[in-house]
C-alpha cells in the first residue's frame, strides 16, 4: 500500500464519496476525535486494530479494515467504551454514529481511498 501520512482524502464506498481525515502518526492517532463535538465525514486511523471512546463527547461508528481496506467488522461505541481489537484489522475508520449505515459500510465491503490534493494533476493516490 505504500507509506501512510497524516492528511486528508476522499473515501469511496457504494458510489458515495466521503471526506476523510487520515491519522497515520502516533500523535494524530492518539488525538483521534478527542475534544471534538462531531466530525464531517470520517477519520481513518492507520495502523490500528482497536479504539476506545474514553473522553469522547459523542457516539461513533467504527469500521475495522484489513490491509486491503475490506471491512472486517462494524460496530457503534458510546462514549466511555473500549472497543475490542480485531486481529485481522490494520486500519480503523471512525464516523459519527449512524453515518456508516447511510454510506453502506458493512462487513465484506471494500473501500477505496484517494489521498492527496485532487486539485493538482497527478498529485493524488488511490488505495
Amino acid at each position: 500500500m505504500g507509506s501512510w501520512v497524516d492528511g486528508r482524502g476522499v473515501l469511496e464506498v457504494a458510489g458515495t464519496q466521503v471526506p476523510v481525515e487520515i491519522a497515520a502518526s502516533h500523535r494524530a492517532r492518539m488525538r483521534g476525535l478527542l475534544g471534538r463535538d462531531g466530525i464531517a465525514g470520517a477519520l481513518l486511523l492507520t495502523p490500528a486494530s482497536g479504539v476506545h471512546t474514553f473522553g469522547m463527547r459523542f457516539a461513533i461508528d467504527v469500521a475495522y479494515l484489513n490491509r486491503d481496506l475490506v471491512v472486517v467488522d462494524v460496530c457503534t461505541l458510546r462514549p466511555g467504551r473500549l472497543g475490542r481489537p480485531r486481529l485481522r484489522a490494520r486500519h480503523v475508520l471512525e464516523a459519527e454514529a449512524g453515518a456508516m449505515a447511510g454510506w453502506e459500510v458493512r462487513r465484506g465491503v471494500r473501500l477505496r481511498l484517494r489521498t492527496g490534493d485532487a486539485g493538482e494533476q497527478g498529485q493524488h493516490r488511490w488505495y
